[in-house]
Parts: structure tokens; C-alpha cells; sequence
């Protein structure tokens, strides 16, 4: 479906620029648009690269755009423990090595629609989730929605459900979500509730080395096990370790939407859960390790 959106700016503004800003695609694509005709202003093709959209207009980035911007795929994967997220060493094996067709995750009639990356594609990780750690992993050639997830003016939140070892304290619950410094650097504040018996749920905005570990040990606790189970609105749901999936469309925009901190408007939670073929099983809540 078309891209349409009113532009509310105070300025008027270069199209390229806006759309970059409003998270459509990068400036260059927006260029690339515009010259293949892809691109209109209240009903009219725009021809010149330039081009400024003023308040109250309607720009409608067509099919055929929206399309090419589909073709760059990103990978939702359950990482288990013990793979790296890019970038192994010759001892160590990458997440990536997962993206073959006996472990993708889809309904049956979708299966074999779904493109294999070939194993010298470039998906690198959108954040980092360390070799002892499980959970959702992206990995994506989506430069757009690299800088959406991962760059520094974005607002997405990651969250993990922790088992710690170590008594749990309101100080200690405390001192996690407001209050330590890692490397010099305070962190920004943290979301962490007590779900039961030695078990933290913590939301995060950022992702320094090892953070979460190294902001547990700083109060006195140590995780056993960490598991993150959502990027932004994009939750893992019931994908299985090991396995993986396409990001959905809707599960894009939504993340676009958020990194800037605006509503995410629930779209990817209108994106069912897919079932692998075959399985006939209903997706379960990840389990956390003793």
C-alpha cells in the first residue's frame, strides 16, 4: 500500500530530507524515487530532486517504492546461548548461520515464498546481545531501520526478563533503575519490576557492553540467565530457539515509529505469531533457565 502523509512542518522543507526524517527511506533512495517517478505532491508527479513540500501537503510515495523498500529483508532470530551476534572468531559460530530454510519459522503457505539469504549476504546486527545471553536477535540490510533501532537519536526500547542470583532488595531495584555509571558514563534510566523469586524484568534505551550484567554485579547480583524478549513494539512471542522469521511490514513501521519515541499505533501487535509448518502447536511464553 502507498505512503501517504501531510506534511505539518513550519518551513518548507526538501523532500529527501523529510522523508529520511520521517523514517521512510534514506535521502538517497528519496532521490532515487523522484527520479523514476515514484514520488507525488498533491496528485503531482515530482520530477525535481530539490523539490520543497510546504505545510498541508499530501506527498504519496507509490507502489513500486513501497515494494523496493520491502526487497531489504531483516531477520528475526531466537539466538541461542553461546552464538555471537557478528563478527565470530574462528572458534565461535555467528547467529547468522541460523538462516537456512530448516529453520525458518512461517505458515506452510507462505514457506517457500520467503527468500534465503545466501551465506555471504550482509545482516549485520541491529544491537547487541552477547554470546551468554539468549533471545531476540535482528539482523537486517535495512540501512533505514538500522538507524531507527540503533542510532542515537532513537527512542527503542529492548526489554529482557533476568534470573539473578543474590538477595533482591527495593535498594538494590533502586540503584538499577536510576543511579550507575558504566565507564565513566551514567546510564540512562532503567524500567525494573521483581516478576517472581529471582527474576527482574528490565527495559532498557540503550545498549552499552555487557550492560545489563555489569549493572547487576554493581548491586550485588549476578545473572545466570538473560533472555530479551522484545525490540521496540516487535515482541519474539513463541519463536522458538534457534529459529527465525522475515520481520513483517507492519512490525517495520511500527519500529520506525517508535524510535523517535512517537506511538507505534499497536501495528505490530495486529501481526499474529506465525507457526512453523507442520507444527500444529500454539506458540508458548519463553521460559526463563533455573
Amino acid at each position: 500500500m502507498a505512503w501517504t502523509q501531510t506534511y505539518q512542518g513550519d518551513e518548507p522543507q526538501r523532500i529527501n530530507k523529510w522523508m529520511a526524517q520521517a523514517g521512510v527511506c534514506s535521502r538517497r533512495e528519496a532521490e532515487a524515487f523522484i527520479e523514476q517517478g515514484f514520488v507525488s505532491i498533491d496528485g503531482e508527479t515530482v520530477t525535481e530532486p530539490g523539490r520543497k513540500i510546504e505545510a498541508g501537503q499530501t506527498l504519496v510515495l507509490n507502489d513500486s517504492a513501497q515494494k523496493a523498500l520491502g526487497a531489504q529483508m531483516t531477520l528475526v532470530i531466537h539466538k541461542p546461548e553461546g552464538m555471537v551476534s557478528a563478527h565470530p572468531e574462528p572458534h565461535q559460530q555467528a547467529a547468522f548461520s541460523l538462516i537456512t530454510r530448516d529453520r525458518l519459522w512461517a505458515p506452510r503457505e507462505d514457506f517457500g515464498r520467503i527468500r534465503i539469504p545466501a551465506a555471504d549476504d550482509s545482516f549485520p546486527p541491529l544491537g547487541r546481545l552477547d554470546q551468554d545471553s539468549r533471545g531476540m536477535l535482528l539482523l537486517s540490510e535495512d540501512g533505514v531501520l538500522a538507524k531507527a533501532v540503533i542510532g542515537p537519536e532513537s527512542e527503542i526500547e529492548k526489554e529482557y526478563l533476568v534470573r539473578v542470583r543474590g538477595e533482591i532488595t527495593d535498594r538494590k531495584i533502586a540503584g538499577l533503575r536510576h543511579g550507575l555509571y558504566l565507564d565513566g558514563r551514567a546510564l540512562l534510566p532503567a524500567k525494573v519490576t521483581l516478576i517472581e523469586d529471582q527474576q527482574l524484568r528490565i527495559i532498557l534505551k540503550e545498549g552499552r557492553n555487557r550492560q545489563i550484567r555489569r549493572m547487576c554485579e554493581a548491586v550485588g547480583l549476578y545473572v545466570s540467565d538473560l533472555l530479551r524478549i522484545r525490540v521496540g513494539p516487535v515482541q519474539m512471542g513463541g519463536l522458538p530457539e534457534g529459529m527465525w522469521r522475515p520481520l513483517h511490514p507492519q512490525e517495520r513501521t511500527a519500529l520506525i515509529a517508535a524510535s523517535t519515541d512517537q506511538s507505534a499505533r499497536a501495528v505490530a501487535g495486529k501481526v499474529k505469531p506465525s507457526l512453523r509448518p507442520g507444527s500444529g502447536g500454539r506458540p508458548g511464553a519463553p521460559k526463563m533457565r533455573r
